[in-house]
């Protein structure tokens, strides 16, 4: 069986149990799981226009949220900011192995599901130390910085929504995209908890919740990422 697809460009497979993303059908099959459902690979312009767009409006929040974070002493904000960039290279190293083998797909999934695993691990300590050392950050910085990245969160899911589902690349993305979202509305909520208790712990709580979202999605990705990374083994060597 080919690497890449186990299907034909003609047809895809015809035991698919649900609708494909619709871009496979004009760009050709591309990986098929057990069931002979085809994997959206990502392998589609109009896909990797989207990419491109999403990249650029992740590294401008990184930059304004990170200055904000400093600014405003608040962790929970650098973590949100911590996780545009994350994603901005994310999203890179994405659109990079689009068009791979599956093995090398699968290779950058299981660096991106490590990364936020160390993400995660930075997110709690980082806090913690913000907490009990630094003391209390500022939540009306907090609270403007998050509601002003709501639109280019929601932008970006609202972009990636019809890709959630494809390979460990592809979905990855998603994950990421839907962490960055996630985050910011919770932020909201510890600015809304550090102004209202004049106590820094509701940052540390919030903090702890994204760094529960990053490791969770992490996970996935490396159980995905793990799976696809022994088919492509297999096949390069059948």
């Amino acid at each position: 069986m080919p690497e890449e697809s186990c299907c034909s460009h003609d047809a895809c497979c015809e035991k698919a149990a649900k609708p494909r993303v619709e871009e496979v059908a004009t760009s050709g099959c591309a990986d098929c799981c057990s069931a002979g459902v085809p994997v959206f690979d990502g392998l589609d312009p109009r896909y990797k226009r989207i990419l491109w767009t999403v990249i650029a409006i992740n590294a401008a929040m990184f930059v304004s949220e990170m200055v904000a974070g400093h600014l405003a002493g608040s962790q929970a904000l650098k973590a949100d900011a911590l996780d545009f960039l994350a994603d901005t290279v994310t999203y890179g190293l994405s659109l990079s192995v689009i068009g791979a083998s599956l093995k090398t797909r699968a290779t950058a999934a299981l660096f991106k599901g490590v990364s936020l695993s160390a993400m995660a691990a930075w997110v709690f300590g980082s806090t913690v130390y913000q907490t009990l050392i630094l003391g209390l950050p500022r939540a009306e910085l907090m609270g403007a910085m998050s509601l002003a990245a709501l639109p280019a969160n929601l932008t970006s899911v609202l972009l990636l929504a019809r890709y959630k589902d494809g390979d460990a690349n592809v979905r990855s993305v998603w994950l990421c995209s839907r962490n960055d979202a996630v985050g910011n509305v919770i932020v909201m909520i510890a600015a809304v908890g550090v102004f209202g208790t004049g106590t820094a712990w509701p940052d540390l709580a919030v903090a702890a919740v994204m760094a529960g979202i990053f490791l969770t999605s992490s996970l996935q990705i490396l159980r995905q990422a793990w799976a696809e990374y022994r088919g492509g083994q297999a096949a390069a060597t059948a």
